[in-house]
């Protein structure tokens, strides 16, 4: 199979302050939005980076998953389930919102700016 150049699309980015990430895509079929990432902390999420991070996930009040490239999603609020999904150093991973948020009143774009947040949570130095 031979790849039409001409046909692809090139990547959408966005500016975030100091750093190009890619717009966040919908998931198919159920229109929810879902953020791809990586994991920044030397140990990947392991104690203390998996409790900052299951921290900022509770305060957003949403139910979020997060899952990997082959993985199936487990709940991102729970340390425990986060912990032993095994997410190690530099791993891609995917956040998603389960399609109950929408329909207990939080808007889309309050969806899509945690979803950028928690994000920023998993790049960044705060959870090293």
């Amino acid at each position: 199979m031979r790849l039409n150049v001409e046909r692809v699309r090139p990547l959408r980015l966005r500016w975030y302050g100091s750093f190009f990430r890619r717009a966040i895509r919908r998931t198919k079929g159920a229109g929810l939005p879902e953020q791809k990432t990586f994991v920044a902390a030397e140990i990947g999420l392991h104690a203390r980076a998996a409790a900052v991070f299951v921290r900022a996930v509770t305060e957003t009040g949403l139910p979020i998953t997060i899952r990997k490239q082959d993985g199936l999603p487990v709940d991102a609020r729970s340390l425990l389930e986060v912990m032993t999904e095994d997410f190690e150093q530099g791993c891609e991973v995917f956040l998603a919102v389960a399609p109950e948020a929408l329909s207990a009143g939080h808007t889309l774009p309050e969806v899509e700016n945690a979803l950028v947040a928690l994000s920023a949570v998993l790049e960044g130095t705060q959870a090293r």
